[in-house]
């Protein structure tokens, strides 16, 4: 039998965890079409197989948090992954709509692998050097989306869309068998009891700064789940783009945060948590206020337009591993709790973008009313970033 680790898991370890779980959120993103004729059901009941499986997502992540903090981060990450590998077989075998979104579902309990690698890095290494490591994971959360639907894309082309489910339960497989051989507990001091554990969240839920880092987390997030709900509309329909090209148009916010990543990993070894923060911050801002001024001086078109919007990735880059490893550092004791908390904030202040978006946005107005809908993101972030560093300065760093 293979030995369980027993040692902290490699950077490696971590980044095939995370660019995993995000694979499982957009692979079989153009199957939709033919999966919705497979079951015989109209498109919007099949699209609750992506937004109720954010909505699950947001959930556990609240759960398996905290449960990590009183169990440890590897089992929880196991058996988030056996759970994962047994939903998708069920997708890849079901034939009845409501079976396989029951799965689709229970597949959600993959987010334990990214959730749990960031409480894990800071359970490593000091706050800066988690910001650091956090930026190089980072990198994957922008590449993984690009590559993803072409990669799915190809299955259903040549093998049909269960091909996509079946690739999701070889990856279950590989994840399980990698965390149980790299995957050693790194949180060094559980909780004793659920009952001690408790006692101890008023201290993260009334820390300032713990909100600070999250609602910088959830604004800057927000900002790009905004882009990607409305750049769709804007590029065909006022741009007059083929699908490829908009699909060129929507990875350029992806390509800016792959580069702000790369930065983060060279620059939070030696740059304070609200340093990064606000360099992000301001860098984003910066960007979308020059797109503005060029829509409203009647300069517009596809390279200004999308070139302007890179601008909001790579700020995302280099705030999102300062502030993830901040929110963690609040109460390092409760890494996972903190982890599971900001991302749930995370993905439900996305899901409210995209929501507000999709409802405001239209043919006519969607130039310019995208960007200052991500204007108001980006400030809202820039405004936490500020009230972090504000603290910082009257009542000094934690980390």
């Amino acid at each position: 039998m293979i030995a369980a680790a027993r040692t902290p898991p490699r950077l490696s370890t971590l980044i095939i965890l995370t660019a995993v779980s995000i694979l499982t959120l957009n692979m079989f993103l153009p199957s939709l079409a033919n999966m919705a004729a497979d079951f015989g059901v109209d498109y919007a009941l099949m699209n609750l197989s992506v937004a109720g499986y954010l909505g699950v997502t947001a959930v556990l992540q609240l759960v398996m948090g905290p449960l990590s903090d009183r169990y440890g981060r590897r089992p929880i990450l196991l058996g988030g992954l056996v759970l994962f590998t047994l939903a998708s077989v069920g997708c890849w075998l079901a034939q009845d709509i409501w079976v396989f979104l029951g799965f689709r579902l229970l597949q959600a309990s993959v987010i334990s692998a990214a959730a749990l690698s960031r409480a894990a890095v800071r359970d490593m290494v000091p706050a800066q050097e988690a910001a650091a490591m956090l930026g190089q994971i980072g990198m994957v959360m922008a590449i993984a989306p690009m590559l993803g639907p072409s990669f799915g894309g190809f299955l259903d082309q040549w093998f049909g869309w269960r091909a996509s489910f079946a690739v999701f339960t070889l990856l279950g497989v590989g994840m399980m068998v990698l965390a149980w051989v790299d995957m050693g507990e790194t949180n060094s001091t559980p909780s004793e009891t659920f009952a001690a554990q408790f006692r101890s969240y008023p201290e993260l839920i009334r820390s300032r700064r713990f909100w600070g880092y999250s609602l910088c987390l959830a604004f800057s997030v927000g900002a790009f789940y905004a882009f990607i709900t409305g750049a769709a509309l804007v590029a065909g329909e006022v741009f007059g783009l083929t699908p490829a090209q908009v699909g060129i148009g929507i990875g350029s916010i992806t390509g800016g945060f792959a580069f702000g990543n790369f930065l983060s990993g060279r620059l939070a070894k030696t740059r304070s948590l609200t340093v990064m923060m606000l360099a992000g911050r301001v860098v984003a801002c910066g960007g979308l206020l020059v797109g503005i001024v060029l829509v409203m001086a009647d300069v517009v078109s596809p390279i200004s337009y999308f070139g302007c919007v890179v601008f909001v990735g790579l700020g995302n880059g280099l705030t999102l591993p300062a502030a993830s490893a901040g929110a963690m550092s609040v109460r390092p004791q409760l890494a996972g709790s903190a982890s599971g908390l900001s991302g749930a904030l995370m993905v439900a202040g996305g899901a409210l973008l995209t929501m507000l978006t999709g409802a405001v946005l239209s043919p006519e107005n969607g130039v310019e009313l995208l960007l200052w809908i991500m204007l108001a993101s980006a400030g809202g972030g820039l405004l936490a970033a500020l009230y972090v560093r504000r603290i910082d300065l009257r009542e000094g760093t934690t980390h």
